[in-house]
């Protein structure tokens, strides 16, 4: 009788250990097959809500939640509780990490979001005459990208190595004597009537009524040093960029269908990013 009694205990307890053994390996399974993405709403998060459907099709279930601000993404990140976020660009990324001593990577980059020179009182950059004056955002980084996109189009030549830190102190060669206007990013757009042309980012042209996509005289290229700098990124804690899931989503959000939902939903304010 102890006998049998010592042989069922033991038939039991196999079967409790054998069926906690598979729920944790169900457990952990799930939770592999599921990606969580803090995002930022526009267009980020949208962006994502696109790709689920493609990601379902890999086997994996995405999880969007969006935050209204851009300390939050990078810390849930950092702590381990969101596998991944989408709203920032690699200066900042950088930066945060320095300042917050945290170990973020990216990922991939995925969109950028082009300035461009839209007409003032001239609508055509071959109308660009000796005196003409043109409008650009005074802060640090906007002021450089604008210079450096009318330099791209031939309006002025910057010094050598001023980049994505020139200001109108930086500029070389300026053959039509152009007088550049600086003031702060949201006033720009409304000297259109003031100033030959105006350099805005896509948001700020959108506002003021512009069609990026038509409207836009010149804007910055996928190969572009703004453009591969400022590219919006999937960040990713250190380690994690090689994982069988944030490879999955990264392929997705550059697929093509992904792309065909950018460039058909926001008038070139958004543009894929072309490695």
């Amino acid at each position: 009788m102890k006998k049998t009694l010592k042989k069922l205990l033991a038939v039991t307890l196999t079967g409790v250990v054998l069926v906690s053994s598979l729920t944790a390996c169900g457990k952990s399974e799930s939770k592999e097959k599921t990606i969580k993405v803090a995002a930022s709403a526009t267009p980020h998060a949208e962006i994502l809500e696109k790709a689920k459907p493609l990601l379902e099709k890999k086997g994996y279930k995405l999880e969007v939640k969006v935050f209204d601000d851009y300390v939050q993404p990078n810390e849930v990140v950092e702590s381990g509780d969101f596998d991944a976020n989408y709203f920032q660009h690699i200066p900042y990324l950088e930066n945060f990490n320095e300042e917050k001593g945290t170990h973020l990577v990216n990922a991939g980059g995925i969109h950028y979001e082009p300035f461009g020179i839209y007409p003032g009182t001239k609508k055509s950059l071959d109308d660009i005459a000796d005196g003409d004056s043109i409008a650009v955002p005074n802060d640090t980084t906007n002021e450089a990208r604008a210079l450096m996109l009318l330099q791209d189009n031939g309006i002025i030549t910057l010094k050598d190595g001023a980049g994505l830190e020139a200001t109108v102190n930086d500029i070389e060669e300026n053959p039509h004597n152009i007088k550049i206007v600086e003031l702060e990013a949201a006033q720009v757009a409304r000297v259109v009537d003031e100033t030959a042309y105006v350099v805005l980012n896509g948001n700020y042209a959108l506002q003021a009524g512009f069609s990026v996509g038509k409207d836009a005289l010149a804007s910055e290229k996928s190969d572009s040093e703004a453009a591969k700098t400022y590219v919006n990124v999937i960040a990713v804690k250190e380690g994690n960029e090689d994982s069988d899931a944030i490879k999955a989503l990264i392929e997705v959000l550059k697929s093509d269908d992904i792309k065909d939902y950018i460039n058909e939903t926001y008038d070139g304010a958004v543009v894929p990013f072309e490695d």
